[in-house]
């Protein structure tokens, strides 16, 4: 295997020669455990930390490699090396932080498609299904919805799920998926292209690391049983991790996430939302909130059942947490500013 099979791009290698990276080692990062790594440059995977530099001069977690990005390096031993400079990220998929507003939480980087995974028996949720392709879209990724656990559903749930789904006007890819029975393996497979980068995402107990066990043809990572007082599996996966599939595809596999908080998503917002968006354009005020305003074309639809209730609701609220955040950070931003100016007087007044 070498840095080809793991994704790396003629953008990536033009970058390191026009700023004169080319001395240093180049890996992929293929997991994370709270600030220890390991890296793979195809032949080889390293332990790796990051530099003081590197530590200091970042602003936020969110300047902190992740599992998906490529790295310059420097190696120390046959297993051992340190981080120097993360590589421009093509796409990061990301969250608020849990129970940190105004911080951002990278799930993954470098990402063209995020298969989406919700178990059809009790997991299905199309207001969740909106987050996620919301966090999507907005870092330029394809989400692809998976359906699993179909076995242990009936056709009319089966049914009544996609009849849901496009009442919605999701136009988003689905495909159904058991893996018990390996139905709609082969479609997973079929979509995955080699040298391209896919994660999977979605709540702890849908399948999300049998799926990669299956895609792999081994049991690499472990599993929990289905609980028969809730008919949910348990959360096993407790850190990211990147793995290459024998068609040439590289896939992440991620935590199960129970909170799926919005950072500043209002390009994916749009596009999972296009129906509203597009209508929005009707309004009489440029800035309308579709709330009350006077001459909004949204509240002119959704009266005239044209947009549908339920998705309008989620819409608002996702577009709320999408004000609070940016809120947050520009106050977070105007409290640093005056810290630092406080700070820049105080070393200014000690000269004299």
């Amino acid at each position: 295997m070498n840095l080809a099979d793991l994704g790396i791009t003629n953008e990536l290698f033009t970058y390191l020669t026009e700023n004169e990276l080319s001395n240093f080692s180049i890996g992929r990062v293929t997991q994370e455990h709270r600030e220890r790594y390991v890296v793979s440059d195809g032949d080889n995977e390293y332990e790796a930390e990051i530099t003081g530099n590197l530590r200091f001069s970042a602003n936020s977690r969110a300047d902190f490699p992740a599992v998906g990005d490529w790295v310059t390096l420097t190696i120390f031993d046959s297993d051992q090396a340190i981080i120097h400079k993360i590589l421009p990220r093509r796409s990061i998929l990301e969250r608020q932080a849990v129970g940190k507003f105004g911080e951002i939480q990278i799930i993954s980087t470098n990402i063209d498609v995020a298969f989406i995974i919700q178990a059809i028996n009790n997991n299905f949720n199309i207001n969740r299904l909106e987050r996620y392709m919301t966090i999507c879209y907005s870092a330029n990724i394809e989400p692809v919805l998976v359906i699993s656990k179909i076995d242990l559903s009936t056709e009319k749930e089966i049914r009544d799920a996609i009849i849901d789904l496009e009442k919605r006007d999701k136009k988003i890819k689905y495909i159904l998926l058991s893996n018990t029975t390996l139905k709609g393996l082969d479609q997973i497979l079929d979509f995955i292209q080699a040298g391209k980068t896919y994660c999977v995402v979605g709540s702890s107990g849908v399948g999300k690391s049998t799926l990669i066990n299956n895609l792999l043809k081994k049991n690499i990572l472990k599993t929990g049983q289905i609980s028969h007082s809730t008919n949910k599996g348990r959360h096993v996966t407790d850190h990211r991790e990147l793995f290459v599939l024998e068609n040439g595809g590289i896939i992440i596999d991620t935590p199960g996430m129970k909170e799926l908080g919005m950072t500043d998503n209002s390009e994916g917002t749009k596009t999972t939302f296009q129906e509203i968006s597009d209508i929005s354009l009707n309004c009489k005020f440029p800035d309308c909130k579709h709330l009350n305003e006077t001459g909004c074309a949204v509240i002119e639809a959704l009266n005239n059942g044209i947009i549908d209730k339920d998705s309008y609701d989620n819409y608002q609220k996702i577009h709320k947490e999408q004000v609070r955040f940016q809120t947050t950070v520009a106050e977070k931003r105007k409290k640093e500013k005056v810290f630092g100016k406080m700070i820049k007087n105080y070393y200014k007044d000690k000269k004299y």
